[in-house]
């Protein structure tokens, strides 16, 4: 090798760093908009899956609260072979409201740890944060 560089080739149009700044500029707003043109698109798509998925899982609901329904019926007929109609339904009622019970219990107890609705271990995070500024700033 001789180490000669091969000539650049030569450009007839010459811009001014102002021109290129503002083709720049007006390139990447283009570009934002086309992302933001996208994510919007992405999210209705992802709405009406959400919407048909809900839509979905709602008639699962009913169909299980029939289902359970259906199933109270059931055992209260069961018993029945063994006591009165009346102690049948009583008993198939009493169960259903213990466990209704122990279900509002339990959500009780989940909304409780809940609140208040603030984020403590972020909040926790930016004091220890300012106070290391803070100590920083002091030195």
């Amino acid at each position: 090798m001789t180490g000669t560089t091969a000539p650049r080739p030569v450009h007839d149009e010459h811009h001014s760093v102002g021109e290129l700044v503002g083709q720049a500029t007006e390139q990447v707003s283009r570009l934002m908009r086309q992302e933001v043109a996208l994510a919007k698109e992405e999210l209705a798509e992802k709405g009406r899956r959400a919407g048909k998925g809900g839509g979905l899982l709602g008639a699962a609901g009913a169909f299980a609260y029939a289902g359970l329904l259906a199933l109270a019926g059931t055992a209260t007929a069961a018993l029945s072979l063994v006591l009165s109609v009346w102690a049948s339904a009583l008993i198939v009622t009493a169960v259903l409201f213990v466990i209704a019970g122990v279900l509002a219990a339990l959500g009780r107890a989940q909304l409780r740890r809940a609140t208040p609705p603030t984020p403590e271990e972020a909040l926790g995070s930016v004091k220890a944060d300012v106070e290391e500024i803070k100590e920083r700033a002091h030195r």
